[in-house]
């Protein structure tokens, strides 16, 4: 199998997932919760199906999620 290129890259963003996504909306509206699973260790993707595939393909989301994961994380870690 070959390595992924560039043009695959592009390709699958254009096309989109391959699963069910949320939409903005609802990434925004359980986002606190999906990062409080992934910080617990908790099958975040099972618990709240189409959130992963829409942070893959919406990148202001996507964002919005790293930001609120390192907030997090180092709110509990005391910083």
């Amino acid at each position: 199998m070959t390595p992924p290129t560039d043009h695959d890259s592009l390709l699958a963003r254009l096309l989109g997932p391959a699963e069910p996504e949320l939409t903005c909306e609802e990434c925004f509206e359980q986002l606190d919760r999906y990062v409080e699973l992934e910080l617990a260790g908790a099958d975040a993707d099972g618990r709240i199906p189409g959130m992963r595939p829409h942070l893959e393909g919406c990148p202001a989301c996507d964002e919005d999620h790293a930001s609120l994961l390192a907030f997090v994380a180092a709110q509990r870690a005391g910083g």
